[in-house]
């Protein structure tokens, strides 16, 4: 018996990387059984000998789309044009990612297309102020590419951001042996054309990051109104001096957030997205 990590699962088979040598393997009937679905990123016990998995270790978080777990990091790729910078679709990612328990690091690409950067470094500003790690991207760089490689050491990290933006060729540019197909902005939608297919975990200066097809579905199904400020990390940081406990900084008074936006502390357009969010999640129909 040996441990390992999933690093692809295709049609029923998981490659699974330990000690340095990937061994295939299949999944037994006793997960079908649990209901236990094997993910990229997860942690097993498998037999090398006769290429089964044995049990799946608990996970400290899972991605529904892309089906990925155990993810230490995700670099959220937003291009600066073409697609152009928006700043609700980061914010969205942003939500996800942090109520994941997962660290954002943002990566703003095709910096060498802007003709005003004036634009983009108060956004950085913006993101920067609020707590966020951001990275300006331009082909041929080498202080961004090095400064991303070494962010993957010793972490699981998720490639994530609309598609077109520029995530496989970041990687690409990073280690040009993956050689993973890039794909032209459609005109006539703004958006990439999908060319990621599957998850898969590469190596990466002692690390391990997945190429995802990005994220399929951007709804917040799983974030609750009341857990929502703590995925703002401004919001977190002054809701603990609102007056009233379980304040959601809309219509309370004396609250600390609104307070902090009207002095300059939080970005109006931050706590605007915060509350299109909220009211999203407040007025989403129930499942059952």
């Amino acid at each position: 018996m040996a441990s390992g990590i999933i690093i692809q699962s295709l049609s029923g088979f998981y490659d699974v990387l330990s000690q340095g040598e990937t061994y295939r393997c299949k999944g037994r009937g006793v997960f079908r059984n649990k209901k236990i679905t094997p993910l990229v990123g997860d942690i097993v016990e498998f037999d090398p000998d006769e290429g089964y998995l044995l049990s799946v270790e608990r996970r400290t978080n899972e991605l529904v789309r892309p089906p990925v777990a155990n993810i230490d990091q995700a670099i959220i790729v937003i291009s600066a044009v073409d697609p152009a910078f928006n700043s609700r679709l980061l914010d969205r990612f942003l939500v996800l990612v942090e109520s994941k328990l997962i660290d954002p690091i943002i990566v703003i690409s095709k910096q060498d297309q802007v003709v005003s950067a004036v634009e983009i470094e108060e956004y950085q500003a913006v993101y920067e102020k609020a707590g966020y790690q951001v990275i300006l991207s331009e082909p041929g760089k080498k202080e961004a590419l090095t400064a991303v490689k070494e962010l993957f050491k010793d972490k699981t990290t998720v490639i994530a951001g609309q598609s077109g933006v520029g995530k496989s060729t970041l990687l690409n540019a990073i280690h040009p042996d993956l050689s993973l197909e890039t794909g032209e902005i459609s005109k006539s939608l703004g958006r990439g054309k999908h060319t990621t297919r599957h998850v898969e975990l590469f190596s990466i200066n002692g690390g391990l990051v997945a190429d995802t097809p990005g994220f399929s579905s951007l709804e917040f199904d799983s974030v609750s109104a009341e857990a929502l400020g703590e995925c703002f990390p401004e919001v977190r940081e002054n809701a603990a001096f609102c007056k009233f406990r379980g304040c959601l900084h809309d219509k309370e008074p004396k609250c600390a957030v609104k307070a902090a936006v009207e002095n300059g502390e939080i970005a109006e357009g931050r706590y605007e997205h915060y509350i299109e969010f909220l009211h999203e999640i407040q007025n989403r129909k129930p499942r059952y």
